[in-house]
């Protein structure tokens, strides 16, 4: 087989991977991606580069090294644009357990890995990023799991609620 048909071959396989992911999910599945890849995309030039996700994960008070930052990148096979984000998303989410995902989503920003998260900063993080809550469906949230006497929610409570009911079910 020639070169360039063996190249051709290839790039149609991998525009074929990337554009099943078009059907795997509902329009607002891809319209909270969108959301997402916006946020990230921080000079909004269409495209995620190590910038971009320098200055988003400093704005989530994380601060890591840029071989960290280059092995995200390298998960992308060229340069990362919407498509190709969808797509690395999707390929992760297939498969996955959406207790998992819920957890991994809190465990974010739960540092010392406790299970739990103080009231104020999730308040803030809820508020303030990504599909932003209200306060008062902050405080419904609360209600069904009360933080503890020093402020901390406990997100593994709150996600086995979430799945299994409220102990009063």
């Amino acid at each position: 087989m020639s070169k360039h048909r063996l190249m051709t071959k290839s790039k149609s396989r991998h525009r074929r991977a990337t554009s099943n992911i078009f059907a795997m999910l509902d329009q607002s599945q891809i319209q909270e991606f969108k959301e997402a890849f916006n946020i990230i995309d921080q000079n909004r030039d269409g495209y995620i580069d190590s910038e971009d996700l320098r200055e988003m994960l400093a704005s989530l008070g994380k601060e890591v090294s840029e071989q960290y930052i280059q092995d995200m990148l390298d998960e992308a096979h060229g340069p990362l644009n919407f498509t190709m984000f969808l797509t690395l998303f999707g390929e992760k989410l297939s498969g996955t357990d959406p207790e998992d995902v819920i957890k991994n989503a809190f465990a974010c920003f739960d540092e010392e890995g406790t299970g739990k998260i103080h009231e104020d900063r999730l308040r803030e993080l809820l508020t303030t990023m990504g599909d932003r809550f209200n306060n008062e469906q902050v405080d419904n949230m609360f209600q069904a799991v009360t933080p503890d006497e020093n402020g901390l929610f406990d997100y593994i409570q709150f996600i086995r609620i979430i799945k299994y009911g409220s102990k009063d079910d």
